[in-house]
């Protein structure tokens, strides 16, 4: 690569990272406030005009809260499991084109190396579960193995459709692909298995397993505190906003749309609608008891997802 190649990658990820940071610090303020119209509240009101400024106060509130680490947690890996989350995160968005030609790096196999990253990032509460040295943490990080491996393998399958379709896994020509109509229609089944297996990815309701306040304080995260604390909800929300930038690309033809809106609007709109989704179902669904969480993924969207293979294998056939 020449010095104008890299200085343009250089300058298109501090771009795209600076965008998706402050995207992720204001998700939070926007949850709060969906959530609360939802439930009869009125949300973050207290900082800034009706609380704009809420994300801000506390990022300087976790920047300065002391940071306690338990005497019995290994130490070395207790430090660096949420640093783990956030950099699987970012990296990710590496291979996502914002619009036709604009992406960091343009890979051939570019959902795998999504998919590789995101099974990465689990590693992230599973090592934070279990070197807080808690049982509480410990149970999460066991909770967040199963679960990843169980709906890794639904997520896989689910878009092993899409890429037959397009005979492609590079995301720029999956999105070229669907010219003709978005794969939303000939992948529902594919679609509806990848979303489901997306909720139990991000560790979001009514998945939050490896979580569950109510059962187990806070699960991975009952040790932690401070920045190292956010991070961990920085990841979560980073991976939100990646696995919905995915869906959009593989099944809602990414940012393609109308001619009056240029690309990259036409592909927020639709990641911001997989957005305001997650917060709805948060609001709206009771969690999965945890024999029901594997149960479905083991009885039910595998199937599903491996039918769909057939399927769209003898469509392409016919």
């Amino acid at each position: 690569m020449s010095l104008s190649e890299i200085l343009w990658v250089l300058i298109k990820t501090v771009l795209v990272v600076s965008v998706f940071l402050l995207h992720v610090m204001y998700v939070q303020y926007f949850e709060r406030k969906v959530i609360g119209h939802m439930q009869g509240r009125m949300g973050p009101m207290r900082v800034g005009w009706h609380g704009l400024l809420q994300p801000i106060a506390d990022s300087i509130k976790l920047f300065f809260k002391e940071d306690i680490i338990p005497s019995s947690a290994d130490k070395p890996i207790f430090y660096i499991a949420p640093i783990i989350g956030v950099v699987a995160g970012v990296s990710t968005l590496a291979v996502i084109p914002l619009w036709s030609g604009f992406s960091i790096a343009d890979l051939n196999v570019g959902i795998l190396y999504i998919l590789a990253l995101s099974a990465l990032a689990s590693f992230s509460v599973i090592l934070g579960g279990w070197a807080s040295n808690s049982k509480y943490s410990f149970l999460g990080g066991l909770r967040s193995s199963a679960q990843v491996i169980s709906y890794e393998i639904a997520m896989g399958l689910s878009l092993v459709g899409v890429m037959m379709m397009s005979g492609s896994a590079n995301l720029s020509d999956i999105v070229n692909a669907q010219k003709g109509g978005w794969f939303i229609v000939p992948q529902f089944i594919a679609f509806v298995v990848f979303m489901i297996a997306v909720f139990a990815e991000t560790n979001r309701v009514p998945f939050d397993l490896p979580e569950a306040e109510t059962e187990l304080v806070s699960g991975f995260a009952t040790e932690y505190s401070g920045m190292r604390w956010a991070l961990f909800f920085m990841a979560e929300y980073a991976g939100m906003f990646v696995m919905s930038g995915l869906a959009v690309v593989c099944f809602f033809g990414g940012w393609s749309g109308p001619a009056f809106l240029p690309g990259v609007v036409w592909f927020l709109l639709k990641v911001y609608s997989f957005i305001f989704l997650f917060f709805w179902v948060r609001a709206t669904l009771p969690r999965y008891r945890y024999d029901q969480l594997m149960g479905l993924g083991w009885k039910l969207f595998i199937p599903l997802a491996l039918a769909n293979i057939i399927l769209t294998g003898l469509i392409k056939l016919l």
